[in-house]
């Protein structure tokens, strides 16, 4: 502890996030990034915005990208908010919306960024068991809370809770904020936008990094009632009135807007998850039912630890998670049909 820092940082437990090496030709399938480029149309808005304006401040309401995001969802701009990643639309949310006296609940095995935001902000919280086959049970989540958060399709496990059940969670805690983090939506849910005008205590977060390939850039929104979103106006107006550089509300614009392009790449995406859960599943590993850009897998006989080191030898790297119910447990993004191969490939000489 240096005597400089203020005194809550030396309690503090980061998060880690996952690892981006610096050596060439590695098959990466750690972090669920996209294996695929983002759209054409949004690298061109991005080159088209290099010019002399860049000595401007940028919009600080990111209307351009709200209205894109609006349109595609058949909402109003005012029901959108914009942020640097949707970590830091997460961020502004538990310091703007979970800060009370009732705790936060979330999963046990959920996004590890939901305890390091408490500890950050201060807010006491619950950490909410799955059930055996790691799903999400609604029932778990009717009683008093300062706010309710889980990801939908939950990470790392992948297991989608259908809206319906989404639903049944809101309407039990109608006083208090329903965060659902749908990072990984577009690669086989039901996004929960669609009941924002019925349910004005649910807010839904999202990021361009995974289903729209863009995750070098940093941007991620929240959507809901326009009071939550004025919530989250106060906070980012009291910490950074410009979270979004030009090229970031250019391009992110451009790729919501190119509806073909994303359709495509997710498709693709949601092919190769199918193939490699096959795959994986022939070599006797468990995998749980993932509608996300990544598959969760086990096997009974091998160890998860000495599985992911065996495969970095070979120059494949795959999220391998310490915690103790999910130990003897794989995350495994979806690669190109080469990588994914590559994988497989290295898994049977093991």
């Amino acid at each position: 502890m240096s005597k400089f820092w203020s005194r809550f940082v030396n309690d503090l437990v980061p998060y880690v996030p996952g690892e981006q090496p610096k050596v060439a030709r590695l098959v990466k399938l750690n972090t669920n990034e996209s294996p695929y480029g983002p759209s054409p149309k949004a690298i061109a808005a991005m080159q088209a915005e290099l010019t002399d304006d860049l000595r401007l401040y940028p919009d600080p309401s990111g209307d351009r990208l709200r209205q894109s995001v609006a349109r595609y969802y058949g909402i109003e701009a005012n029901e959108v908010f914009v942020g640097n990643g949707s970590d830091e639309v997460l961020a502004h949310a538990f310091q703007g919306l979970f800060q009370h006296e009732a705790p936060l609940l979330f999963p046990d095995i959920s996004y590890s960024f939901y305890p390091v935001y408490c500890g950050l902000y201060g807010i006491d919280y619950e950490a909410i068991p799955l059930d055996e086959s790691f799903a999400i049970r609604a029932s778990d989540y009717a009683r008093a809370n300062g706010g309710i958060i889980f990801p939908n399709p939950n990470a790392p496990t992948g297991r989608l809770l259908a809206l319906e059940v989404v639903e049944e969670i809101l309407a039990a805690s109608p006083d208090s904020v329903v965060l659902v983090d749908e990072a990984y939506i577009d690669f086989g849910g039901q996004s929960a936008i669609s009941l924002i005008r019925r349910y004005p205590n649910l807010l839904v977060t999202q990021t361009l990094s995974k289903s729209r390939a863009l995750a070098g850039l940093r941007v991620g929104f929240a959507v809901g009632h326009p009071d939550l979103i004025e919530a989250l106006e106060r906070i980012k107006n009291s910490f950074n009135s410009y979270p979004l550089d030009r090229v970031a509300l250019a391009g992110a614009a451009a790729a919501f807007d190119d509806v073909d392009y994303f359709e495509q790449s997710c498709s693709k995406v949601i092919d190769s998850r199918g193939v490699l859960t096959r795959e994986l599943e022939a070599l006797g590993f468990d995998v749980l039912p993932s509608a996300a850009n990544f598959v969760f897998a086990s096997h009974p006989k091998r160890d998860a630890g000495a599985l992911a080191a065996s495969l970095r030898e070979q120059g494949i790297i795959v999220r391998h998670f310490k915690q103790p119910r999910i130990a003897q447990h794989l995350r495994i993004t979806v690669g190109t049909p080469e990588q994914n191969a590559a994988l497989i490939e290295a898994l049977r000489g093991l």
